[in-house]
């Protein structure tokens, strides 16, 4: 449009110096040098004008490379799948002396070791996940374009080391939760069953410890927003200044917010779902704070679309909450929102906020 107005002022100032006017001799029609700069600018304007039509690069556009990124979801599970697994290399039994996982509910107290590979557990699906996201977020997997930033504003700027400092430092994250971890595993405040080494991951039990620790998530957070203003300021708002969070602004908030809706929707779940053995226990760990971690990705994920149809937690569907507050409530699934009325979709409720891809 700006191109096609900038047409017609051009030839209608070459027409009124071609027409008569006062028995003067026609102008020449050479172009002027304002005609000349705005031509210039026509061609510079219409060259921005493509760019940002253009937007951001899908993810489609990359091919099947960013792909190799989902990759990170089974490594999640690499310690107790290694450890416990029947077609393992490399059992627990065969690694460990029996007197470290042997376990009498009656007689025995809670086994170290079962802390250790739990906290190791969540620790190198930790390292999975930063591996994936520098190789993505620095263009490796996108073919050297900018992964699609979520929000229409971009991606915050910022160096990757301080980013997984600022990450792995907040007392009210990960040292919080092993302090949790430690805690009530070695007062043995858990079901009995979890300090169990028998058997590999039951993944019925994964599922549903995932779902319930998401479901109270869910109930805890809408009470934070809603319950009382003072409960919010003083818990969830440090949370919320992110209004265009990073993937590293996952466990940064407070330490009253981590206890509410985290550490007490973990120990609901552990006596609601009391079935699980140890290396349930791992598996749910680790998957629960890597995959809270990339829901507050910047950037749009290779399999964000294909979570979507099914109700999955991307990181889209939580910028929504960042910016809007009061929508989507939960975290690693949008059923509860969907019940509740509270879910949105990025893209379709506010296209100007969010990229299309995203």
């Amino acid at each position: 449009e700006r191109s096609r107005r900038l047409n017609m002022t051009v030839e209608s100032r070459r027409m009124r110096r071609l027409s008569p006017s006062g028995g003067k001799a026609p102008m020449p029609e050479a172009v002027s040098s304002d005609d000349e700069r705005s031509e210039g600018s026509r061609e510079q304007e219409c060259g921005m004008a493509s760019a940002a039509a253009a937007g951001p690069t899908p993810l489609s556009e990359h091919g099947a490379l960013p792909w190799t990124g989902a990759l990170v979801w089974p490594l999640l599970l690499a310690v107790p799948l290694v450890l416990s697994s029947p077609l393992s290399f490399a059992s627990y039994k065969e690694v460990f002396p029996s007197e470290w996982y042997e376990y009498d509910p009656a007689t025995d107290k809670p086994k170290p070791l079962g802390l250790t590979l739990g906290v190791l557990a969540v620790a190198v699906g930790q390292v999975f996940v930063l591996a994936f996201f520098y190789l993505y977020r620095h263009r490796y997997l996108t073919r050297g374009v900018e992964p699609m930033p979520i929000q229409a504003r971009g991606a915050r700027p910022y160096h990757f080391a301080e980013g997984v400092q600022t990450h792995l430092s907040q007392p009210e994250g990960f040292v919080l939760l092993v302090a949790y971890l430690s805690v009530t595993w070695v007062l043995d405040l858990m079901p009995k069953s979890y300090y169990s080494f028998e058997g590999s991951i039951q993944w019925g039990n994964l599922f549903a410890c995932l779902v319930t620790q998401d479901g109270i998530q869910y109930g805890m957070h809408m009470l934070e927003h809603r319950l009382s203003p003072t409960i919010y300021q003083k818990s969830h708002k440090p949370h919320h200044r992110f209004t265009n969070p990073r993937m590293f602004d996952a466990f940064n908030g407070s330490l009253a917010d981590t206890i509410l809706m985290i550490l007490i929707p973990l120990f609901s779940t552990a006596n609601i779902i009391r079935g699980c053995n140890v290396w349930t226990y791992m598996a749910f760990g680790s998957m629960y704070a890597n995959w809270l971690t990339m829901i507050h990705s910047e950037y749009a994920l290779p399999w964000d679309g294909v979570f979507r149809r099914f109700g999955l937690g991307t990181a889209g569907d939580h910028h929504v909450h960042h910016k809007v507050f009061k929508y989507n409530f939960g975290h690693l699934f949008m059923w509860f929102d969907m019940l509740g009325g509270t879910y949105r979709r990025p893209d379709a409720f506010a296209p100007k906020l969010f990229n299309v891809g995203a």
